[in-house]
């Protein structure tokens, strides 16, 4: 194939090929124990992560050294307002981050960089994204799931020694997987890579690069041929981006995140030395998530600083605002958005520091806690910040610039508000992540009894499908009837003045219950179960919920067993699971009782245009235009906004 040949169109993918290349990307084997998915198997595993694990006091003596003069930066150095108001990082603040090291906070010290664990990474995101949730980002694109993090998982040692000095120091990276038509389903994807003698000739368009607008390096995926040497298939490369042929098409503005510089960019007959493809042809899906499994990560961090802000917020307000006669924290219907507020970020403070210290022990499989405490996070802070607003009240809404000109304290609720709610989008969806979570929960049921389910499988499979599964469950299912969750005296280690010994008896019942829950139902729908969102969805709220439960537990009684505020960790995580029972509670009863089937009707009555009746009576504001741009490979035809930073 020469080097001028580019798709003449996107992929027609159907739906099981769409499946198979995202089965065929995930992790096909658990090599190591892991703590959530044992719990969707109706198996309390405590001691996978109590005694909490902590880092080695060297790494936490140079985070803490790192933390300070971040912090020391942030405070005289960033102002959040000029950023929000001008949408843009000033270049003096990016040239100071660097030469702090805060772009090789992950980087190995012998490639230049600090060589910060995850623990203290996420702690450094948070910080500097207090002052500027824009800056959290810039870094975490960068090193999160830009070129540091794939380079360190599956680079080569040459490409290692030339590229993460550069980004330790100098360079900024992006990480370059969506396109105009694709999302989360990467079957479609449209990029190409044509191998041409020792070069692969890149060809597509690239959409929402973050860091793309001033990004030196960028990690693209792209699809592979098939043809004779090469195995074909979606692969990484690392790319250049003064190379001839890309240019960044426009910069992309956004309700939040303003002065994050993200950006559209095209590729034309781009060559990329073969030197540059991180891992084998075919491998690009893999290396992308497997690099998001501790990536995710970087996003809870931000959602902590985001509940600590709006606890300090809350408190500070709520003392000094009031109503009838008594400040209004003390009215019930405030308080209780206080104490909702204070207890999450207890317990997102915990599901964070519980996962990036397991990353960093890598002792355990944290696929499933990272996409969790991704999950969760992302919908708690959101929450959080939406009850903010609400206690604020019409100060809520209004701007911080507003505020400050008429004489007040210039606090950006709504900023914070706008900012969050791209996390329930990025790095997965939340509905992305229900299935993905969903799909790696069951993954002991699909691999004993998959081919019973599989409408293509010969009799013969199924048959020892069945022999198999009849073996798996004959031993499974008899260890959901009974459990420590239902002797008084388990988990008396965690009886204190406040007792959370309670909760945990209460997780370790309802994971069986979980997984008998979920047995039920695949014994019920058997093949229509991946059809079954809506629930997969409650399942793994449910999981989630039980994950944040046992994470603030163990987090309060190491705070307890340190002498650090252990009275008040422990109140805050009783709290908490109190709490977070009453959501439990209902997510069960709305696995059978809801209204998907009726929803479903609904659906297809708006497409076919049953119900386009009862939009009349409005305008539409929106502009004219296709839905999804033209994204046809070919020379740009326009100008190259791309603004490297030096």
């Amino acid at each position: 194939m020469s080097a001028s040949t580019t798709p003449s169109s996107r992929p027609a993918v159907t739906e099981r090929e769409a499946r198979e290349v995202a089965e065929a990307a995930r992790e096909q084997h658990w090599r190591k124990p892991s703590f959530a998915k044992e719990l969707f198997l109706g198996r309390f595993r405590l001691d996978l992560i109590h005694p909490h694990p902590l880092p080695a006091d060297e790494a936490a003596q140079r985070g803490e050294e790192f933390l300070a003069k971040l912090r020391d930066f942030v405070e005289t150095k960033v102002d959040g307002a000029l950023i929000e108001r001008e949408a843009r990082i000033p270049d003096e603040v990016i040239d100071g981050l660097k030469e702090l090291g805060a772009f090789g906070m992950k980087i190995d010290t012998k490639y230049g960089g600090l060589g910060l664990g995850q623990v203290y990474y996420n702690k450094a995101l948070a910080l500097v994204g207090s002052a500027s949730p824009a800056i959290g980002v810039l870094l975490s694109a960068h090193q999160s799931i830009g070129v540091p993090q794939p380079l360190k998982l599956f680079g080569t040692q040459e490409q290692r020694e030339r590229f993460l000095p550069r980004c330790a120091r100098t360079d900024t990276s992006a990480f370059l997987l969506t396109e105009p038509d694709v999302g989360s389903d990467p079957a479609r994807l449209a990029t190409t890579a044509v191998p041409d003698g020792d070069d692969y000739v890149l060809d597509g368009v690239k959409l929402w690069t973050t860091n793309g607008v001033v990004a030196d390096l960028l990690v693209v995926m792209a699809r592979v041929p098939k043809s004779e040497g090469h195995r074909g298939g979606i692969t990484a490369f690392v790319v250049e981006t003064n190379s001839p042929g890309v240019t960044v098409e426009n910069r992309n503005a956004f309700m939040g995140l303003r002065g994050i510089e993200n950006g559209v960019t095209r590729f034309h007959q781009v060559r990329v030395p073969a030197a540059n493809r991180v891992g084998e042809e075919g491998q690009g899906l893999k290396i992308a998530l497997t690099t998001l499994n501790t990536g995710r990560l970087s996003l809870p961090a931000s959602c902590v600083a985001a509940g600590k802000w709006c606890l300090k917020i809350a408190r500070e307000w709520s003392a000094a605002r009031e109503q009838w006669g008594k400040p209004v924290a003390h009215h019930e219907a405030v308080g209780s958005k206080i104490s909702f507020i204070a207890a999450t970020t207890f317990a997102l403070e915990a599901v964070t520091d519980l996962a990036s210290q397991m990353a960093d022990e890598d002792r355990n499989d944290i696929r499933i806690e990272g996409a969790l405490a991704k999950l969760y996070a992302s919908e708690m802070a959101w929450t959080m910040a939406d009850e903010l607003v609400q206690i604020r009240g019409g100060r809520g809404f209004e701007t911080a610039d507003s505020l400050r000109a008429r004489g007040e304290r210039g606090v950006p609720a709504e900023q914070l508000l706008r900012d969050l709610r791209i996390n329930r989008i990025f790095e997965g969806s939340t509905e992305i992540m229900h299935l993905l979570i969903a799909r790696e929960a069951v993954d002991a049921h699909l691999s004993v009894a998959g081919d019973l389910i599989d409408p293509e499988k010969s009799l013969g499979d199924k048959a020892r499908a069945g022999a198999n599964a009849g073996v798996f469950y004959a031993k499974w299912l008899p260890k959901l009837v009974a459990g420590p969750g239902q002797l008084p005296a388990s988990y008396g280690e965690f009886k204190h003045e406040v007792d959370l010994s309670g909760h945990l008896r209460y997780v370790e019942r309802t994971a069986r219950k979980l997984a008998r829950s979920t047995f039920y139902a695949m014994s019920r729908w058997q093949g229509r179960m991946e059809s079954k969102q809506g629930f997969l969805g409650r399942i793994v709220d449910i999981g989630a919920e039980l994950f944040a439960m046992s994470a603030s537990c163990v987090r309060a009684e190491l705070l307890r067993s340190q002498g650090d505020h252990g009275r008040e960790a422990y109140q805050l995580a009783d709290v908490f699971c109190r709490q977070a029972r009453i959501r439990i509670e209902e997510l069960f009863t709305r696995l059978w009782t809801n209204t998907d089937d009726l929803d479903r009707k609904v659906v297809k009555g708006v497409l076919s245009g049953t119900y386009e009746w009862l939009e009349q009576g409005i305008v539409d504001p929106s502009g004219e235009g296709p839905w999804i741009a033209d994204a046809t490979p070919g020379p740009s035809q326009k100008e190259n906004v791309h603004r490297p930073i030096r």
